[in-house]
């Protein structure tokens, strides 16, 4: 299978931004917006957004949370600044590498991660940054999407998951479950929907508080 680069994503993303939110509101009005609601209003406290995109969980974020947005596309990033100025939120914008994040140990309460697993060319690498940068006892909250746990959707998945990668840089066969279990983050929820293919999971780190 052909693995797009970071450096493609990043582009494809730049030259999707301006008509993301139009492309992807109505299915993400069917199939993931109760789902967003339930999961990231459970964040609180400092909270690091991972691939923020073009910031559509903003909403979603208590007025207490002081949340700080990251992502690689410059032009997805304006567009979360743009809705979070509007809210009149006070977030802190970054563009980074989600696989290199270029922050402290242990400085977030909360860490937020939604349908992103898919592109990164190297999702443990990511999920151990999250895990990095979240306090111990803090929440790492994912909303992510992947293959099916009906054989027959699944093995549809995987059969044109190619064509998924070639076009938008999505893996969306990918095991969900067991990449987070390799990341060394401890399960604390985890709710599947739609066949399987969408889960919400809330994890946290596995350190110790000293």
């Amino acid at each position: 299978m052909l693995m797009a680069t970071k450096k493609d994503i990043n582009q494809s993303y730049d030259k999707f931004a301006k008509w993301y939110d139009c492309v992807v509101s109505l299915p993400d009005f069917f199939l993931v917006k109760r789902l967003r609601e339930d999961l990231f209003r459970k964040a609180s406290g400092k909270v690091l957004e991972i691939a923020t995109g073009t910031g559509r969980n903003l909403s979603y974020y208590s007025d207490h949370c002081e949340v700080t947005l990251t992502d690689m596309s410059c032009r997805m990033l304006d567009k979360a600044l743009c809705k979070a100025r509007k809210r009149k939120m006070l977030s802190s914008i970054l563009q980074m590498d989600a696989e290199q994040l270029g922050l402290r140990d242990n400085c977030f309460d909360t860490v937020v991660d939604s349908l992103a697993l898919c592109t990164f060319t190297q999702p443990v690498s990511a999920l151990r940054e999250m895990s990095r940068v979240c306090k111990p006892g803090g929440r790492v909250l994912l909303l992510e999407h992947g293959k099916s746990s009906k054989e027959w959707l699944g093995h549809w998945q995987s059969k044109v998951a190619s064509t998924c990668v070639e076009r938008i840089g999505c893996h969306w066969d990918r095991d969900v479950l067991d990449l987070v279990e390799k990341s060394g983050l401890r399960i604390i929820s985890n709710r599947c929907h739609f066949f399987g293919m969408f889960h919400s999971i809330m994890a946290t780190p596995r350190k110790h508080i000293a």
